[in-house]
């Protein structure tokens, strides 16, 4: 004869079973969440991201087979380089690679996929970096996101038609603000190098990271004169070759967001209460330098020579 004895340790009931604790963290969170939806410009943050994300979608899927031209050139240049020939002038149905040549070894691993694989893998990581950007700037001010995802709604279908790199570069600006100085000043100049528009993102730097960006920005001019022959077939390249209107370089303020975010108001010396006290203070300042000057040149000279390099040095992270 047998019997069967079934042991339960008390913890696993207690958790089986629903707690009022429990019961009470839950109604908390689903009356936090309901008091947001209660928030009108909340709801119209979702409303005008549910629209535009629609309107984008829509328009991929429209596209098809159509879409990857630019993201198809990087791919081919890569594999034509690989085979000896010249990725500026392809020839056939490929657009020519136009980047310094020092950069296609940056796309050798992806390049050497098939291109259906290339392509979903290229768009797939160019989404999702944009949807952890637009997730963390949404956290912090909904309304003015969406309003930014809004504008930006024609350059981004654009972007993500053609493939082309310029949101990745400027997802790399947006990074080097979160990132340590010699990482935030890499990105910033390689995304440089490459195409003209992250060179004016220089201010939204962190002062370090200004520094160590024209430091690698150098070692960029450095290569580009050790592969001269082909950086003048690169330089020949870009800018004869025939371009649309570029929609994608209005990107460029999405780079900002960042920065423009984690400060309070940014431009208050803009506003109409701020901007009269401080165009006094600029008077005020600008005429005692001169009459600093018109006493004693030599001093108000050094005076101001340290005062150039004392900020300097503070905008690089050097002071």
């Amino acid at each position: 004869m047998s019997v069967n004895v079934t042991t339960e340790h008390p913890l696993v009931g207690r958790l089986a079973r629903p707690t009022r604790r429990r019961a009470g963290v839950y109604g908390r969170g689903f009356r936090r969440e309901l008091s947001r939806l209660r928030d009108r410009r909340r709801l119209l943050a979702i409303l005008l991201l549910g629209i535009t994300g629609g309107l984008l979608v829509t328009f991929l899927v429209a596209r098809g087979e159509a879409a990857g031209a630019d993201a198809r050139a990087y791919w081919a240049g890569v594999r034509i380089w690989l085979g000896g020939g010249d990725p500026y002038h392809p020839g056939g149905v490929f657009l020519p690679y136009v980047y310094a040549p020092w950069m296609l070894p940056l796309f050798l691993p992806w390049a050497l996929l098939p291109w259906n694989v290339a392509w979903v893998v290229w768009r797939g990581a160019n989404v999702l970096l944009f949807l952890w950007s637009a997730e963390w700037a949404y956290r912090r001010r909904p309304l003015a996101t969406a309003v930014a995802i809004v504008v930006l709604l024609l350059p981004l279908a654009a972007t993500f038609d053609t493939g082309n790199v310029t949101l990745l570069l400027t997802l790399a600006v947006w990074l080097a603000q979160f990132s340590g100085p010699r990482v935030g000043g890499a990105l910033w100049a390689l995304g440089a190098s490459m195409k003209w528009f992250p060179a004016v993102l220089f201010v939204f730097l962190p002062p370090r990271a200004r520094a160590w960006g024209l430091a690698v920005g150098a070692l960029a001019v450095v290569l580009a004169l050790a592969t001269w022959p082909e950086t003048l077939v690169q330089i020949d390249t870009a800018i004869n070759f025939p371009r649309p209107l570029r929609l994608d370089y209005v990107l460029i303020f999405w780079a900002a967001i960042p920065w423009l975010w984690r400060h309070e108001d940014p431009l208050w010396w803009a506003n109409r209460r701020e901007l009269p006290t401080a165009l006094r203070a600029a008077k005020t300042r600008a005429v005692d330098a001169w009459q600093g000057f018109r006493r004693d040149p030599e001093a108000a000279r050094e005076q101001a020579r340290r005062g150039i390099g004392a900020r300097l040095r503070a905008f690089f992270g050097l002071a």
